[in-house]
């Protein structure tokens, strides 16, 4: 799995709902989870995935330094998928999408590391599965960490 955080201020997704009525959804103070599953992920993973994005410590404690977690500043996760971190762009200009895990997959997993997120106690909103969405966000320093479960 993959997960790009960006620390926020706040962030929402808009979702096309049913009959084409605007769904949308945010946090405030917290993290913006892009979140992308590949081929061969499992729950494992996810739940490894979400316990670093809860204990990462990337939030500033009273002398400015990078020394709170999610967890510590009592933040919001806002996750939404995004199988695109597993685009393939090493042949041609069209990537190839094959390494990110199948639909049917990719949900469950993705469902599962936002309960995770939940089980740690993050408040936690989520996109819609598959939707196309609007994603907007004031990003917080800028931050942005780039996580791979693969990674130990």
């Amino acid at each position: 799995m993959r997960a790009v955080l960006q620390r926020v201020t706040g962030a929402s997704v808009t979702c096309a709902g049913p009959g084409g009525a605007a769904q949308t959804t945010g946090i405030g103070p917290g993290l913006l989870i892009l979140l992308g599953v590949g081929r061969g992920d499992d729950e494992a993973a996810a739940t490894r995935l979400a316990d670093r994005c809860c204990g990462l410590r990337i939030f500033e404690d009273e002398q400015g330094k990078m020394n709170r977690s999610l967890l510590d500043t009592h933040g919001a996760a806002l996750v939404v998928s995004q199988f695109t971190l597993y685009a393939d762009t090493s042949r041609g200009r069209r990537p190839s999408f094959e390494p990110a895990a199948p639909p049917d997959v990719a949900r469950a997993l993705y469902e599962r590391f936002a309960a995770a997120l939940q089980t740690a106690g993050v408040e936690t909103r989520t996109g819609e599965f598959g939707a196309r969405m609007k994603v907007e966000l004031t990003n917080d320093g800028p931050v942005t960490i780039c996580l791979d479960s693969s990674e130990k």
